[in-house]
């Protein structure tokens, strides 16, 4: 009985460390867009077809990158798929083994599990969904009327598919302290600690020297 009061206690810090973190970075890109990585991306992104639209003959390189921003959230959505599949098969042969009816922290556990996997795999289908169409507006020439009408819908088609992307790699991070949970649940704060660190490097925005730019990119 005591065991299982730590466990929850441990479940239940380590969703605050998370969702505390993550509403912070929230906070944060709001009072300053360039202040963490999701904000300065967007604008790159913005940017970067701004950029190409102006440019004539970027018709091609603007489809490269799409495509190849496309093959990767089709690997991710493959991969969250297989293990989506997985984890369901695991739920499915403890609920056969166990009373249904009883709560623990392993099967919380392992149904946030699936929920993260399926949410990564959402993600990353709906990216792809949008570079598609994004492919379409980005290969229109430039100073054609129809690339002109197409530019805002060209631009929000990017947006959305990179914001997608990040939040597809993002829920993979999110795999790890549940994975740790899962093995005990008292190690899912030492997961959580873990992942906050290596998120604190990834959304930190490169310090650069003045006069340089970040190079455009989709990610």
């Amino acid at each position: 009985m005591l065991r299982d009061t730590w466990s929850w206690l441990a479940l239940v810090l380590s969703a605050l460390l998370v969702g505390g973190y993550e509403l912070h970075l929230l906070r944060v890109g709001r009072r300053d867009p360039e202040a963490t990585a999701r904000s300065a991306h967007r604008v790159l992104r913005r940017e970067w077809v701004e950029t190409l639209s102006r440019q004539a003959g970027s018709e091609l390189l603007a489809v490269q990158a799409l495509r190849n921003s496309l093959m990767s959230a089709t690997i991710n959505a493959s991969t969250a798929a297989l293990a989506l599949m997985g984890s369901i098969s695991l739920i499915a042969a403890k609920s056969f083994a166990a009373d249904a009816r009883e709560v623990s922290p392993q099967l919380v556990l392992q149904i946030a599990l699936a929920l993260t996997l399926f949410a990564a795999q959402v993600c990353s289908a709906l990216a792809m969904r949008y570079y598609h169409h994004a492919g379409f507006a980005m290969s229109l020439p430039v100073g054609s009327p129809e690339r002109g009408e197409r530019a805002q819908l060209a631009s929000s088609y990017v947006q959305s598919a990179g914001t997608l992307y990040s939040w597809s790699l993002r829920c993979f991070l999110f795999v790890a302290p549940i994975v740790a949970g899962l093995l005990n649940p008292l190690l899912a704060p030492v997961g959580a600690l873990g992942l906050l660190f290596v998120l604190v490097v990834f959304d930190r925005v490169p310090s650069q020297r003045a006069g340089d730019r970040e190079p455009p990119g989709l990610n």
